[in-house]
């Protein structure tokens, strides 16, 4: 059990590193001695001291730090700053300004100074007096007395109740404090207790125990359904356009409704723009479709013929053939080594790597992240790539599909 007297008394045997204070309340409290200091070269000094380590262990009790600061001298020289502690009535009126303040509580059991109590809490000008049995008797504070202020301002970073034990209260006591008159000002929000009547309130029988119970979902049609005929009329949209958006969208509520996940999110602008065309096979194009893979192309500044080829590749295998299409890469040794052997021994030739792409004059086999083996086509002398076939995690039967 620790009493109010163990409490009273921290020493800290290692201080966090750093000298420069990280927190509002730390720059405040090295502003303190700051602001009383004659001599400008001794902060400087005392600075430097910190940072090269000359202060031992520090020892925080009621209006008092101490600590033994290495000099020039074998011996180190015993140091303190003093801050005057808070009479009961003082600590009575803080502990009443915390306990009705949630955010000022909140933020004591944070580990952070409450703005609210910044003025009361923390030093101003001159309250912080240095003392040190250096035998340095000019302007204070001497170097030793202002390299354990920097240090001291480490400690206050890292815990607050640092400070108001030098006010005179030790953490475990203050937070005992603090939530006896916590419960008190949250016993004294209460309302009045209803008179002590047997029987059921009337408000309580009648209230609902929980929601009422949600109506079966819709069961989700088999396709979606066609859009309407949208005449032609040039004060209006394109009914080409109206009729692919109106498609579109039906198919993708369908996906929703039945599967609770939208199969388009996180498509870019060109992507999509290739799973619109890959509706429209290339050849046999309409007028119409010609129309749309004129405004696709357009509209993700590509050429007709890369949105064909893509399409072409959506067709394949959707997403992932599209990025077989955009993207090589150099796959790790094992399949990709395999497949040359393969395809030899099932009379197919030699092929020639490169990245992940296995080709012989016109015909080629690219391999995706997920270990497919799609294939291409081009004409003779030409590298004119254009997909082909399906998908298969056998390079031979991606080949001859």
């Amino acid at each position: 059990m620790i009493t109010a007297r163990d409490d009273r008394r921290r020493t800290f045997e290692t201080v966090p590193p750093g000298v420069e204070a990280a927190t509002w309340w730390g720059r405040a409290w090295v502003a303190a001695l700051e602001a009383r200091a004659q001599d400008a070269a001794r902060l400087q000094r005392g600075h430097a001291y910190a940072a090269e380590g000359h202060v031992e262990a520090v020892t925080v009790t009621p209006g008092r730090i101490v600590a033994y600061v290495r000099g020039s001298r074998a011996r180190p020289y015993r140091t303190e700053l003093s801050l005057a502690a808070f009479a009961d009535a003082e600590w009575s009126a803080l502990l009443e300004t915390v306990a009705a303040d949630p955010s000022a509580l909140a933020a004591l059991l944070e580990r952070e100074v409450p703005q609210s109590l910044a003025q009361t809490v923390l030093p101003g000008a001159g309250e912080l007096v240095p003392r040190c049995s250096c035998p340095d008797t000019g302007r204070p504070p001497c170097k030793h007395a202002a390299a354990l202020c920097y240090r001291a301002a480490r400690l206050l970073d890292a815990d607050p109740f640092v400070l108001l034990l030098l006010r005179g209260r030790g953490e475990r006591e203050l937070l005992d404090d603090l939530a006896r008159r916590n419960a008190a000002h949250a016993a004294r929000e209460q309302p009045d207790a209803a008179p002590d009547f047997p029987g059921t309130p009337a408000r309580a029988a009648l209230a609902r125990t929980g929601p009422p119970p949600l109506p079966a979902p819709l069961t989700a049609p088999a396709v979606a359904g066609l859009p309407p005929a949208y005449p032609a009329d040039p004060a209006a949209p394109d009914p080409l356009a109206l009729d692919q958006l109106a498609t579109d969208a039906a198919a993708r509520a369908l996906a929703l409704l039945a599967t609770g996940e939208d199969p388009l999110a996180g498509l870019t602008l060109w992507q999509d723009a290739v799973r619109l065309a890959s509706a429209h096979p290339t050849s046999g194009l309409t007028g119409s479709a010609r129309t749309l893979y004129r405004a696709l192309a357009r509209a993700t500044g590509r050429s007709t013929t890369d949105l064909a080829r893509a399409a072409a590749a959506w067709r394949q295998g959707g997403l992932p053939a599209l990025v077989v299409l955009d993207e090589p890469w150099d796959p790790p040794a094992g399949p990709f080594d395999r497949a040359r052997p393969a395809l030899l021994a099932a009379g197919q030739g030699s092929f020639r790597p490169e990245h992940n792409r296995l080709t012989a004059r016109t015909r080629q086999l690219r391999l995706s992240r997920e270990g497919l083996w799609y294939a291409y086509e081009s004409r003779p002398d030409a590298a004119d790539w254009w997909p082909t076939g399906t998908p298969s995690p056998d390079p031979v039967t991606a080949l001859l599909r």
